[in-house]
Parts: structure tokens; sequence; C-alpha cells
């Protein structure tokens, strides 16, 4: 077997293309994320602790010299990851229960056949007799 038609049937694998679908929509919604942390969350917080951005919350470990940068402890910038975090957390943890509860959902019991009607049952009994004789 050839390495391209190995290859072929491996990337046409329903996993890996769901795989390749889970990653893409996983990188959109990061950033939807880290939109609604930065932008929508964490102003009111920061308003509500007397007007921080948690962005510029940093402790300078060395000052800058020259042409050398500072270096700084950038503490806020890690919090703002941290909500993060915990928002994409819960909503895969709620997505995860909706789909677990779906596929929970109880499957439609077979109909069964009807109870066969009292001249339904006589003529049976007629007919196995006949076929005993």
């Amino acid at each position: 077997m050839s390495i391209l038609k190995e290859f072929r049937e491996f990337a046409v694998k329903g996993n890996v293309v769901d795989l390749a679908v889970g990653v893409i929509i996983g990188g959109a919604f990061g950033k939807i994320v880290s939109s609604l942390v930065s932008d929508v969350i964490m102003p009111p917080i920061g308003w509500l602790i007397g007007g921080v951005d948690f962005k510029d919350l940093a402790i300078v470990l060395q000052e800058k010299q020259g042409e050398t940068e500072a270096v700084m402890l950038k503490y806020g910038a890690f919090i703002q990851n941290v909500f993060d975090f915990l928002i994409i957390a819960m909503a895969v943890f709620a997505m995860v229960k909706v789909i677990n509860k779906l596929k929970k959902a109880p499957a439609p019991e077979p109909e069964k056949a009807p109870e066969p009607t009292a001249e339904e049952k006589l003529l049976t009994e007629i007919r196995d007799l006949l076929k005993n004789k």
C-alpha cells in the first residue's frame, strides 16, 4: 500500500476530520472568550477595585537601562488568563453536560405486536389441532 493511499485513508477517517473541526472551532471560541474577558468582564472589575486595568498590573524587577528593556512580572495578564481559562472551562463543562444528556435520552420502545383477539386465538387452536391429526 502506498504512503499516499495510507495517508488519504487516515485523513478521511471521521475522527481526524472531527478533530480538525474541533481545533478550528476551539481556536475561534478562545478568541471570543478572550475578548469577553478582556473587553467586557475585566473593565468593570477593575473599575470596582479603583480603576485598575489588569493588563497594566506588574512588578518591575529591573528598570530599563539603556538599550535593555525593563524586566517585569506581569501578574495582571496572568489574572486575566486565569479568568479566560475559567470561563472556557465552564463553557466546555456545560457543553459536555448537554451532550451527555442528549446521549442518555431514552430510546423509544419498539411497538409490541397487538394482543390477538379471541377469534384469532380460537382459529390458532383449531389450526394446531388440525396439524396434530
